[in-house]
């Protein structure tokens, strides 16, 4: 394939793409490969504290997540927690946030170590 026809074949791919993706994120909802795709996560946005023999320090639930992980919904947050206080790191986690989905932003708390929307 001559050098300009391979150019030329590259431009054309990477503008469609381009357009493609602009039209991707700027028509009505409810279409193939559109936002609303993205909009049907739910994750949590919320600071935690774990007690352990009297003493309170902040929880990063993202520090126990798998590497690239970056989405915490409510029941993998549970387990976060439930990890926590099995292994024995702490012995109550308490906190309180936000859940964003696709039903808008709710409060969310974790009481006595159980996520509670």
């Amino acid at each position: 394939m001559p050098a300009a026809l391979q150019t030329a074949v590259q431009l054309t791919v990477t503008a469609t793409l381009v357009a493609w993706m602009i039209t991707g994120f700027t028509l009505r909802p409810g279409r193939w490969m559109r936002y609303p795709v993205f909009s049907r996560a739910t994750f949590v946005i919320i600071e935690l504290t774990g007690t352990k023999d009297g003493h309170t320090e902040p929880v990063n639930p993202y520090a126990f997540l798998s590497p690239g992980t970056f989405l915490l919904p409510p029941p993998q947050l549970q387990a976060v927690v439930d990890h926590l206080i099995r292994t024995g790191r702490y012995d109550r986690i308490e906190g309180r946030g936000r859940c964003l989905s696709v039903k808008g932003e709710q409060p969310i708390e974790v009481r006595d170590s159980r996520v509670a929307l």
